[in-house]
């Protein structure tokens, strides 16, 4: 993918570790989010944020922000661009790649091992290991609005284009709502934020030249087009079910949840997966960590060829995201020079914070805090996080054994 995007040029992204020695990096850090980021791509904001802003500090908090405000706004899996990003500013293209691989692959294999009949979650500790990672979730995401909103939101301007934004974001649960949150806490950034002092941190170097912008948006563009096409002069079955799945990345806004209706109309519809296990790896998708897109994995081992068309399934699904993103990041940097981007940007990132309270409240603690029980897990993991600075898959593993026994007494 990363030949396909043409020219990536090196850039600076201020004092990094030899090459070789921040691909490692990357790959341990993602590895380990990808073994352990339970709870949606809400919770897996909270996690990135947690890992490395406060904790590597590879970026600040305004800068983390722009990125989260971009991936809101482009199609696609936004925690997983999130974090292709962020593996592209620590170790250029290749930390890109290792950074989606060692994310994306642990939950990819955990499903393709349940279309394979390995279904390990159907009974009553599979339910409260479940049960207590959705209410992890809960803490995390909550850890995640706390410091965002103490950065990002410290005057009464930006708090109010917050609570707006979330007003919106609940009002309007789908993805276009966010999407409008966004662009009117932007417009709001614009008429209140004016003339504020600027931020002191540098802004975000992407190693990615305006000629690979073009390019990556230009093979999105040709594959949304091209594949149908080739697809039907081939007649080729595994062609046709790898458009689909590409046509569904492509299409998505909202992250991961968002994509399973569109999934469903293209392979379900389409008659390659019925219905009953559509709606079981659905299930066993939310009790596996990392990104939710990693269901198309399992839909893709269904059928023949199993691992081969896992394997394009799971590529598919992602590239489209990912050329969006690469096609945009040079001229999100040029447009970060404007003047009046400073505005723009700090009005979208409290209109983020305000979107990441709404998603706290639904759909991370309506469906994971049914009682005191849980409520409780949820605050003595709230208060592992922030006060005592646990690390997140320690607070997990609190969780999951937590809500086994929750579960059994």
């Amino acid at each position: 993918m990363v030949a396909a995007t043409g020219e990536l040029v090196a850039g600076e992204a201020g004092s990094l570790p030899p090459a070789s020695r921040a691909v490692g990096e990357v790959f341990r850090a993602f590895l380990k989010l990808g073994l352990t980021s339970f709870g949606g791509p809400v919770a897996h904001l909270g996690y990135f944020r947690d890992e490395f802003v406060t904790r590597r500090r590879w970026l600040g908090e305004r800068e983390y922000a722009d990125l989260v405000a971009l991936a809101q706004f482009l199609p696609g899996p936004a925690s997983s661009q999130v974090g292709f990003a962020l593996g592209l500013l620590r170790a250029g293209p290749w930390g890109a790649v290792v950074a989606w691989l060692a994310f994306t692959l642990p939950s990819a294999a955990l499903l393709v091992a349940f279309a394979f009949g390995a279904s390990i979650m159907d009974n009553p500790v599979g339910d409260g290991i479940l049960s207590g990672l959705k209410i992890v979730a809960v803490a995390i995401v909550a850890h995640a609005v706390w410091g965002m909103a103490k950065a990002l939101t410290p005057d009464a301007r930006r708090a109010s284009i917050a609570v707006v934004a979330m007003v919106i974001a609940l009002l309007v649960p789908a993805a276009w709502g966010q999407v409008a949150a966004i662009a009117l806490g932007a417009l709001a950034g614009l008429l209140l934020c004016r003339g504020r002092t600027p931020t002191v941190e540098a802004p975000l170097t992407f190693p990615v030249s305006r000629r690979a912008g073009l390019v990556s948006l230009s093979l999105f563009a040709v594959l949304l087009v091209g594949l149908p096409i080739v697809a039907t002069v081939t007649r080729s079955g595994v062609l046709e079910f790898v458009d689909g799945v590409y046509r569904a990345g492509a299409l998505v806004f909202g992250g991961g949840h968002v994509v399973l209706p569109l999934l469903q109309a293209e392979v379900v519809s389409g008659g390659w997966v019925g219905q009953d296990e559509f709606l079981a790896g659905y299930g066993a998708a939310q009790a596996v960590p990392g990104p939710l897109f990693t269901f198309a994995a399992y839909l893709g081992a269904l059928g023949e060829p199993g691992l081969a068309r896992a394997a394009l399934a799971l590529i598919a699904v992602f590239l489209p995201g990912f050329l969006l993103l690469l096609g945009v990041l040079p001229f999100w940097n040029r447009f970060r020079s404007v003047p009046w981007a400073g505005a723009f940007m700090r009005g979208a990132n409290a209109a983020v914070v305000g979107i990441l309270a709404a998603a706290l409240y639904d759909p991370v603690f309506v469906s994971a805090v049914v009682d005191v029980a849980s409520l409780s897990l949820a605050v003595v993991c709230f208060v592992l996080l922030l006060a005592w600075r646990t690390p997140p898959w320690v607070v997990v593993l609190v969780g999951a054994a937590s809500g086994v026994l929750l579960r059994v007494f």
